[in-house]
């Protein structure tokens, strides 16, 4: 296995980093921030970063097979065109629910669009650590990136059997996915809400968006929503 390598590609500083997704077509990388209201886009051979504010929190961004792509804003599931920044509401849950929303979103191998508004939470180890955004490799198994744990962990899903683990330098770390040209690099989003000043100078990339290449394994292209 070729050594590990970790940086930060972009210090965007968001509150809380959720939902990458690589866009192989335009080499970028997908993301939003849930309490800042944001679908970003940054672009992996110019490093610019583009962002699209939303009128509610906004949780996740998948592709689109018809082409652009679908968001959860607060409890609706939302068509977003990033040419003129406009959404368009697809459908709603849970009208008689006050300060509800949609948490996280992923799109399946039917292309179907699955997004939940509530978690379990289970204690990993004696830190308390989080299991939050995850996403599969090519060999079948699971990366789970650890909220508060500053970590993503590669588990093999029908044994449990922890196989690798990967420290970063911030410690709320969100979600994770792979991209790049071959899949072989993984992208990790995190948070900076909740950590007090002095967290904030010991982690001063708290909310960034971190690379992690040389894992030596790759991922597969995400699944676009089929509607």
């Amino acid at each position: 296995m070729s050594s590990i390598k970790i940086e930060c590609v972009l210090l965007e500083n968001c509150r809380c980093g959720e939902s990458p997704v690589w866009e192989e077509a335009s080499n970028s990388l997908l993301f939003v921030d849930i309490p800042a209201k944001k679908v970003c886009r940054w672009d992996s051979l110019s490093k610019q970063v583009q962002r699209v504010t939303t009128d509610a929190s906004v949780s996740s961004v998948v592709l689109r097979q018809s082409g652009g792509y679908v968001t959860t804003i607060g409890t609706k599931f939302c068509a977003l065109n990033w040419e003129d920044q406009s959404t368009t509401v697809l459908a709603t849950v849970d009208k008689d629910k006050k300060n509800n929303r949609f948490n996280d979103g992923k799109v399946d191998p039917a292309g179907r669009y699955f997004a939940g508004n509530r978690r379990s939470v289970y204690r990993l180890e004696k830190e308390e650590q989080i299991p939050d955004g995850m996403c599969i490799d090519a060999d079948g198994k699971l990366w789970v990136a650890c909220y508060n744990g500053g970590r993503v962990i590669r588990l093999d899903p029908e044994t449990g059997k922890r196989l690798q683990t990967v420290k970063l330098p911030v410690d709320k770390t969100t979600s994770c996915c792979f991209g790049g040209k071959d899949y072989s690099e993984m992208y990790v989003t995190c948070a900076r809400d909740g950590i007090d000043p002095e967290g904030l100078i010991r982690q001063p990339k708290a909310g960034g968006i971190f690379k992690i290449t040389g894992l030596g394994v790759k991922g597969i292209p995400p699944y676009p929503y089929a509607g």
